[in-house]
């Protein structure tokens, strides 16, 4: 199917009462996205992909079939994938592995441990700059940063993270910028900045992932292979299997918050993440390039039983922040 014939059926099951429901029964997940199928030979293969849990998933899973015609049908990629969390803490020897990302490490680098001092732990993703300032600053989400927008700005930022050992003396950077999460949905990011302490530029920081330096971002419109390096399950791989999700409703500690235009990542052996990775910079191995900011995964619903990975596409987050990938 073409990426427009599978957004035509999105936006069709979408018209329905999806929203309406949404707000009437929170506890349930109901998304609708576009399903990355492979590569043909006419270029890259799309389908519908809804994914839900609950009575009100249910119906929306219905309603696809209903509207799906029946030569579509193998284009339609449904899958029940129970609750879905943003990750925050609740574990290969080397710099990757989760035992060395959890422990105190300076110079910074992507992958480490961090937090507001109120939250558990979540990842460092990466470093951005903020046009009109001269300092440089961690990325990662709201609920690591900024606590589900319950920090202050100038809250201080722990590396480790206080689930790690990180204490007042670990502050490595104070809260600067978070995107607000919406309890009326319609949010697309979950992502904050913190400015750090004693490092003025990209001299004092170690930029390096698994694969080297990053060459920059771009959005995903393909089935690509994708990696991340994160707190708890350090360097993993995967494949984006849906984008533009939308409706994707997350359960944090202060509530459930819906999100649109969200990437899916299913693991490659095994899941791809666990509570502690968000936060976690995704990225193409093969050509160095960000798509997304890991936030989210659920309970199941990939492969070998596994749950699946929710990421913001990174153009959104940076956008939202107003800042620039480091690279």
């Amino acid at each position: 199917m073409h990426i427009d014939n599978a957004r035509e059926l999105k936006a069709q099951l979408l018209a329905g009462s999806i929203r309406s429901a949404a707000v009437a029964q929170p506890q349930g997940v109901a998304s609708v996205g576009i399903s990355v199928l492979g590569r043909g030979a006419d270029g890259p293969r799309y389908g519908l992909a809804v994914r839900y849990s609950g009575s009100r998933g249910e119906a929306l899973a219905g309603s696809a079939r209903e509207l799906t015609t029946s030569a579509a049908q193998a284009e339609l990629d449904i899958r029940e994938i129970g609750l879905v969390q943003a990750l925050t803490a609740p574990t290969e020897p080397g710099t990757w592995a989760p035992e060395a990302l959890q422990r105190k490490v300076r110079p910074l680098h992507p992958g480490l441990s961090i937090a507001q001092r109120d939250v558990t732990a979540g990842t460092l993703g990466g470093f951005v700059t903020i046009e009109g300032s001269d300092g440089l600053y961690v990325l990662s989400n709201n609920h690591v940063l900024a606590n589900s927008d319950q920090a202050a700005l100038e809250d201080p930022v722990l590396q480790p993270g206080p689930f790690d050992g990180g204490k007042a003396g670990d502050r490595v950077a104070r809260l600067a910028r978070a995107v607000h999460l919406d309890a009326g949905g319609g949010n697309t990011v979950d992502a904050a900045i913190a400015l750090l302490e004693d490092v003025t530029d990209a001299s004092g920081v170690d930029l390096t992932y698994p694969v080297g330096r990053l060459t920059g971002w771009a959005d995903p419109d393909d089935e690509v292979d994708v990696e991340k390096v994160g707190r708890t399950t350090g360097w993993t791989k995967g494949r984006i299997s849906a984008i533009e999700l939308d409706d994707v409703a997350v359960q944090y500690p202060v509530g459930v918050v819906s999100f649109d235009g969200q990437i899916e990542v299913t693991g490659a052996s095994g899941a791809f993440s666990a509570g502690g990775d968000s936060g976690s910079l995704v990225y193409r191995p093969d050509t160095r390039e960000a798509v997304g900011l890991l936030f989210a995964g659920s309970e199941r619903g990939g492969d070998n039983g596994a749950g699946l990975t929710f990421c913001n596409p990174i153009g959104l987050v940076l956008n939202a922040l107003g800042a620039t990938l480091v690279v």
